[in-house]
């Protein structure tokens, strides 16, 4: 579960927005240079190997992460974490679930297969969502050299490695050093965020809800009679 949470963390969905048609034309040219930018198997060999890689060294670092900074993480009070023992989430999990690296490894195994199976099948809708992008942020011109650039030898190894350099261990080794530098700054980041929505209620709870409330709530979670 972890692994899938730090990989569900590192693929970020972008929120839709409504957008004018692009110029044909430009739309056209930026389509070719999509495709020479976003081969069929791209993902499948993003997917393959160095991301794996990368998965199993972040989770490796979060397993090893103490549990008294992992609370920390969560807001708890400074002055509480020094009462706290040195043990790690690895040393935690293997009490409670003796088989849970294991697990967690087929999990990601098994999720990391099937999530290369869906991104592989939506690689022609992201090249025509590329195309639109390039259409609307270069014109013809600019469309013109960059699709000449590509047909040259030197241009066509460019666009065909474009995807796979943020997969290569050079690019990875500081991802990699990203996750604790993260995980050091996150208690001053959670302070900033609770002095930030000091002024907001507190969240309820459901002693707090009316009969009304409640009611809707219930409504809301509780599957009614089938017809």
């Amino acid at each position: 579960m972890l692994r899938t949470l730090v990989l569900t963390a590192l693929l970020l969905a972008a929120p839709a927005f409504a957008q004018a048609p692009a110029d044909p034309a430009r739309l056209a040219a930026a389509t070719r240079i999509a495709a020479k930018l976003l081969p069929d198997g791209s993902y499948r060999e993003m997917m393959r190997g160095s991301m794996d890689q990368i998965m199993n060294s972040i989770t490796d670092q979060m397993m090893s992460m103490p549990l008294k900074d992992l609370v920390g993480m969560a807001g708890v009070d400074q002055a509480k974490l020094p009462a706290m023992g040195p043990g790690t989430i690895r040393q935690l999990m293997a009490i409670l679930d003796p088989a849970f690296e294991q697990r967690n490894k087929i999990m990601s195994t098994v999720m990391m297969g099937e999530m290369t199976e869906i991104m592989t099948a939506m690689e022609p809708d992201m090249r025509a969502g590329m195309a639109e992008a390039y259409a609307r942020r270069f014109d013809a011109a600019q469309l013109g050299e960059i699709e000449r650039f590509f047909q040259g030898p030197t241009g066509a190894a460019f666009a065909a490695q474009s995807m796979q350099v943020y997969t290569d261990p050079a690019v990875m080794t500081r991802m990699q050093a990203m996750m604790p530098k993260l995980m050091q700054a996150m208690p001053t980041i959670m302070k900033k965020v609770a002095t930030a929505t000091a002024g907001l209620p507190a969240p309820r709870k459901p002693a707090d809800l009316s009969k009304a409330e409640k009611a809707k709530l219930e409504a809301l979670i509780v599957a009614g009679p089938t017809v």
